[in-house]
């Protein structure tokens, strides 16, 4: 007799496949789109999505996938040192590597490579600038079906074991009030711009 679904935390919720089966059956979905969940699935995609929507980034860049070698160290040095190397789909730490000097990044890129394929099927990964003592504050959002987006403050997500959340507390107790109104800001300019609901 259910008339809606809501796919909890992770997993389904994260699958445009299934959000699409739930709507396709009559059922409303209560989540994300699937096109909104395939905008920031892979997150190459998502960074040129956020540079569009006017988000700050971290100095980055992409990795064909027949870069050479003179090429990838050229990408290295552009971006700067120390540089982390992260796959495009997936997280969990999966794929990522910190390099801090290019002697050590076509071998820290192979591997990347390697586990990123065999962890989500796809080898894709790219360079961003490693940030040394940052801090992980994600922001939440919330839009309607109206086209209203709004942000529900943020969540320090810094506790981490291995690339991976341990510990999420909200407020964040260090971030200052201008950053954070700079990233309330980002963060709903990037879910409006991809008609997050």
């Amino acid at each position: 007799g259910a008339d809606a679904v809501h796919p909890g935390y992770g997993f389904l919720s994260e699958n445009p496949d299934f959000a699409s089966a739930v709507s396709g059956s009559g059922l409303v979905w209560v989540g994300p789109t699937p096109e909104s969940m395939r905008a920031m699935a892979l997150k190459v995609e998502a960074k040129r999505i956020a540079a569009d929507a006017g988000v700050p980034l971290v100095p980055g860049a992409e990795l064909a996938a027949d870069l050479g070698e003179d090429e990838l160290l050229s990408r290295g040095e552009q971006v700067g040192y120390p540089v982390l190397v992260k796959g495009s789909a997936g997280g969990g730490g999966k794929g990522m590597r910190v390099v801090r000097s290019a002697a050590d990044l076509a071998e820290a890129v192979a591997g990347a490579r390697r586990e990123a394929q065999a962890s989500f099927g796809d080898p894709t990964v790219f360079l961003e600038r490693y940030l040394e003592r940052s801090r992980h504050v994600e922001v939440q959002v919330f839009g309607d079906e109206h086209g209203h987006v709004v942000h529900l403050f943020e969540r320090e997500c810094s506790i981490q074991r291995r690339h991976q959340k341990i510990v999420e507390e909200s407020p964040s107790p260090g971030a200052t009030a201008a950053t954070l109104e700079a990233m309330y800001s980002a963060a709903v300019s990037l879910a409006s711009a991809i008609g997050y609901v």
